[in-house]
């Protein structure tokens, strides 16, 4: 399904849960009171600026006595999206977000991957799939970076461990071209970059990624990535105490100013090992 006629069904999901919660009789309040959600989210299920999680889509079905109209449509829209059904409202929220702030303890946050690196981390993760199916994944993730590119592109602010330097992902050649790209973004200004080195030691989020993001008029909402699983978190207190985790990695972690150089001499490292093969 093409991003347009997709944004056009799940407007048409908003429009049927207005049109039901109104002949229901409920305000946005106190529809949400009965899903468990703020009567916000309710308005921004149903203006499409926010999508609702399974969870919620069956409580709206309960309460409404809609008979699961509203749990099939988001199974429908979920399964023609372009992203797994645990990222794809994280991916959503990622293009309104106007501040991002992420850790990455691994691997090469997604809005910097370039193409070969995508490819590299993808081919690990399905050694037996098809050419096709990696090039649908491919496009998925080059598809995000372009947020960057917008005129009106977010505040990206990135932490990563000095393991993301150092694991080679497709070889030499490919995390030369890598690194020189996380440089290059930070040259340009187009993201705020610190690297935690391991010297930093233990740290509160050891080998957990963290993915906060703040919205113009709408609470902040962490995402958070296990294997083959994720979550998406709005509760303000939990948020406000993973900000605090992220503050401390942050403040851990080498300035922009000290990271750019020891990116730049691995990128160097890794050509010079490529060169030499």
């Amino acid at each position: 399904m093409a991003n347009g006629s997709r944004q056009a069904a799940w407007e048409f999901f908003g429009t049927e849960l207005r049109r039901h919660r109104e002949e229901s009789g409920f305000t946005q309040v106190e529809l949400g009171a009965r899903v468990f959600v703020s009567g916000g989210y309710i308005g921004q299920f149903e203006q499409t600026i926010r999508k609702p999680q399974l969870d919620v889509a069956r409580r709206i079905d309960e309460a409404l006595r809609t008979d699961g109209i509203f749990e099939r449509m988001w199974r429908k829209l979920i399964k023609e999206q372009t992203y797994t059904e645990y990222f794809s409202h994280a991916a959503e929220l990622e293009r309104l977000a106007t501040e991002i702030y992420e850790y990455a303890p691994a691997v090469v946050p997604g809005l910097m991957q370039t193409r070969e690196y995508a490819r590299a981390m993808f081919l690990a993760g399905n050694p037996l799939a098809t050419d096709e199916y990696i090039e649908e994944l491919i496009k998925g993730r080059l598809d995000r970076t372009r947020i960057l590119k917008d005129a009106t592109r977010p505040v990206y602010w990135v932490v990563v461990h000095e393991t993301v330097l150092r694991a080679s992902v497709g070889g030499p050649a490919v995390m030369a071209r890598q690194l020189d790209h996380i440089a290059a973004l930070m040259r340009q200004r187009t993201v705020l970059l610190q690297m935690l080195p391991f010297s930093a030691g233990a740290h509160p989020a050891m080998g957990k990624m963290m993915w906060l993001m703040e919205f113009e008029d709408a609470p902040p909402t962490v995402y958070t990535e296990g294997m083959l699983s994720g979550s998406l978190l709005d509760e303000p207190a939990l948020v406000k105490r993973i900000r605090a985790s992220y503050d401390h990695i942050r403040a851990a972690a080498l300035s922009p100013e000290a990271s750019l150089p020891l990116i730049e001499s691995a990128a160097e490292d890794y050509r010079r090992c490529a060169s030499s093969s």
